[in-house]
């Protein structure tokens, strides 16, 4: 067999005999033309056309047609290869001036590869000096089911699309059954412009985008017009729909967000594609018509969500059977299965109410995500299905930013960070858990350097501070002086070993945990008001929350999972403490939620919690201070209960009681559950 790649020159030098030197052979010529083929080069192609081919076949049969079917049936890999005329079979050829060549074509399309064996004839054309070997072509050429005649069908089949769900196979997102609304435009009564603007105002459409519908030119007096999609639990506006003078539905199947608000940040939406974003995508997997995940599981899952689109190509002629050239088989999407358990994310998010911040809620004993909450939010079905035209307006210009995904995001976290800079001075020996430091006053500074700022405490304490009282009153001196005493170098390197600077080991993406602007800590300043998680450094949530994991795992910190499917109980970093300097860590936590700052609320808490709350200043200013988030992070204290630990931070707590607010809101998530 004589492939593409196979030089021309090669042919020059078989032996032809009984042939001139300079005269082309049926072979030559031939390969030229699968050259031309082979290059989509249909224009030249054409001009080796026989002369009783072109007169049947004009170029829009031949060159138009190729390049419209090989695009819309995205042919690619084309090969063609053909069986050489031996000598014998040249001699003959050149002697009656016609000539036979098998020929092989194989390609990929759309639908899968496609190949098929088929018969070139040549004869020579044209007078004696400027004669020539020609092609007599016939539609058989482009697939050997259209010789005699026949049109390519293209069919598909649009895959259904995965679903998302919960730990306990409760949906995040469904197909559900929903209602296309519509209109029969011969029932509108005997005002149906009065029918039309109730319509209108009900499903937030203009009445001229409904006559828009009406007026298109397939519609007859008694035909269904679509016009949007409402869900089945939209009972009110359904019932009011029906009351319209020819207003009719019918059911359809459509993408349903069932915990709409309280999941909307993590789940996402779908929508109609873009052509922007078509042009990324790779040829032939989408369409105009086709949606795709815009942001969150959808977005970042939407490869295994969306399936395969099953696809035929056929060849349809009248009063036949079709003959399938290619097909591949639909695939429906996969579902994904989360950690993530929808009641407790719910009654997270519920907690927030009117208040802007974020949560994480993680197994602490096996590292997978219970839940991540960002607040507020947006419900995904009023995106899909919502009736006010204002919608996005509306959340863009709201000015506690529903849009932003705040548990994907960095904060400040405040006191909250005090049992990370503890566990890092027990890691290298600066922080003797027993050792009290002589602390006077509210305020303290390093002298030189320092210049009028000053790190300030709440409190004043009773003799020398230690590290359990340094916590439990969450003293800031204590733990300034702390980080100072152990230096820049080893503070940043201990905040390194808990994962500030790299990426979370997550699917989801979120901002990496910062130290600071440049990742150093070389200003003393900025080296104390970091240890007690202010100054520039900054971690989610979910980080926070993984951290506090090392505590009780005997020093190691977990490694946080998303998917149901991962292995839990990974150790994301090992030996942060040791397995005796981890308990102290607990006790503390103990400690501190039963007499510290969140005690207020502990208290009444039904599950026995410890934990530590923490209150980020957002800016110091001369005046003073401004706005505060308010953290807390908590757990069940007794070990058999320990299969939840939540983070939350509140925005904007400073009027609120600060941190304990947070606090509050945790244990009556907690309480909620038990």
């Amino acid at each position: 067999m004589k492939k593409l790649t196979v030089a021309a020159a090669a042919i020059f030098m078989i032996g032809l005999a009984g042939c001139s030197n300079d005269e082309t052979t049926p072979n030559e010529r031939f390969d030229t033309y699968v050259n031309h083929w082979s290059e989509q080069e249909f224009s030249e192609a054409y001009d080796m056309v026989a002369t009783e081919s072109a007169e049947a076949y004009p170029t829009e049969e031949y060159v138009d047609r190729y390049t419209k079917l090989y695009e819309d049936l995205g042919i690619s890999d084309l090969s063609i290869s053909f069986t050489e005329l031996g000598e014998e079979e040249l001699e003959t050829a050149m002697e009656e001036g016609t000539a036979t060549i098998p020929f092989e074509v194989e390609m990929e399309s759309i639908a899968g590869p496609i190949d098929f064996s088929y018969e070139a004839t040549l004869v020579q054309q044209g007078e004696e000096d400027e004669k020539n070997w020609y092609v007599q072509w016939d539609p058989g050429f482009i697939f050997p089911e259209l010789k005699d005649g026949g049109e390519i069908s293209i069919q598909t089949e649009t895959p259904t699309r995965g679903e998302i769900l919960d730990r306990n196979q409760m949906p995040l997102a469904i197909n559900d059954t929903i209602n296309e609304i519509g209109v029969i435009p011969g029932k509108l009564g005997s005002n149906p412009e009065q029918s039309k603007q109730e319509l209108a105002d009900l499903l937030g459409l203009s009445v001229e985008s409904i006559n828009e519908s009406l007026n298109a030119s397939w519609v007859e007096p008694d035909l269904f017009v679509p016009l949007k999609n409402v869900p089945s639990s939209e009972e009110e506006l359904l019932s009011q729909l029906w009351e319209i003078n020819g207003v009719a539905g019918r059911e359809v199947t459509g993408r349903v967000y069932p915990a709409g608000e309280a999941a909307g940040q993590l789940v996402g939406y779908i929508g109609d594609i873009t052509a922007e974003e078509l042009e990324e995508q790779e040829p032939g997997v989408y369409t105009a018509n086709d949606v795709i995940g815009k942001r969150g599981l959808e977005s970042l899952y939407e490869e295994q969500l969306r399936g395969k689109k099953g696809t035929r190509i056929e060849v349809v002629k009248e009063n036949q059977e079709p003959v399938v050239l290619a097909e591949t088989p639909v695939q429906n999407g996969e579902n994904i299965t989360v950690t993530i358990d929808v009641n407790v994310q719910e009654s997270i998010f519920n907690s927030f109410e009117e208040d802007a911040g974020t949560a994480s809620a993680i197994n602490p004993k096996t590292g997978e995500t219970i839940a991540l909450v960002s607040s507020p939010s947006f419900d995904p079905n009023q995106i899909l299905y919502g009736t006010d035209p204002n919608l996005w307006e509306n959340l863009q210009s709201n000015e506690q930013q529903p849009l932003l995904n705040r548990f994907s995001a960095t904060f400040a976290p405040g006191s909250a960070l005090k049992p990370i800079t503890s566990a890092i001075g027990l890691k290298n020996g600066s922080i003797d858990p027993n050792e009290g430091l002589e602390i006077d006053g509210l305020t303290w500074s390093n002298g030189q350097g320092w210049g009028e700022y000053a790190v300030t405490r709440v409190s004043e304490s009773n003799g020398p501070v230690d590290l359990q009282d340094a916590l439990v009153r969450s003293d800031n001196i204590y733990f300034a002086m702390q980080a100072v005493n152990m230096g820049s170098e080893a503070y940043v390197k201990g905040l390194k070993e808990f994962g500030f600077g790299e990426e979370l080991p997550y699917p989801y993406p979120f901002t990496a945990s910062s130290i600071s602007s440049d990742g150093k800590l070389e200003d003393e300043v900025l080296l104390a008001n970091s240890s007690y998680g202010q100054g520039e450094l900054e971690m989610s949530s979910l980080h926070l929350a993984t951290a506090y994991t090392t505590f009780l795992n005997e020093g190691n910190m977990l490694k946080p999972t998303l998917l149901a499917s991962e292995e839990t109980g990974q150790v994301w970093k090992e030996n942060l403490l040791n397995s005796e300097q981890a308990d102290l860590m607990k006790d503390l936590l103990r400690d501190v939620a039963e007499s510290g700052t969140p005690s207020r609320y502990t208290a009444d808490s039904e599950v026995e919690l410890s934990g530590k709350t923490g209150t980020a200043e957002l800016k110091l200013t001369a005046e003073g201070s401004g706005e505060e988030n308010g953290w807390f992070v908590g757990y069940p204290t007794q070990e058999s209960e320990q299969d939840l630990l939540i983070a939350m931070m509140v925005q904007n707590v400073k009027e609120k009681g600060g941190s304990v607010y947070t606090t509050e809101k945790v244990v009556n998530v907690f309480n909620e559950l038990k």
